[in-house]
């Protein structure tokens, strides 16, 4: 794998390692949203939220339009839950093996 494609599969990873986007991208889980809508629902400050979400347009993980004067964020491409429900898959396999292993310790 060339060192250019490694590159911006690592630039994806960091727009989602950050616990606040994943915050926006499980609400944006359920479609489109108003940034209005979405720092109060994460309990955020506007321009914190309005940051983390500029990055992650950034790495090509969002889109917005504009109606008005609101902006509204929707997930680009579905394939990115695909990402988060496989890492929620690994995470309760290594919850699952910690626990057999407590068992058999006890």
């Amino acid at each position: 794998m060339s060192d250019d494609i490694l590159e911006l599969k690592a630039n994806v990873l960091k727009a989602l390692g950050q616990p606040t986007r994943l915050k926006i991208l499980e609400l944006l889980r359920n479609g489109e949203r108003c940034v209005c809508e979405i720092f109060p629902a994460i309990q955020e400050e506007q321009s914190n939220v309005s940051r983390h979400l500029a990055l992650m347009k950034a790495a090509g993980i969002l889109a917005s339009r504009k109606q008005g004067q609101m902006v509204h964020y929707r997930v680009r491409d579905p394939q990115v839950f695909k990402l988060l429900d496989g890492v929620s898959a690994l995470l309760k396999a290594h919850i699952d093996e910690r626990k057999t292993l407590s068992r058999r310790l006890s």
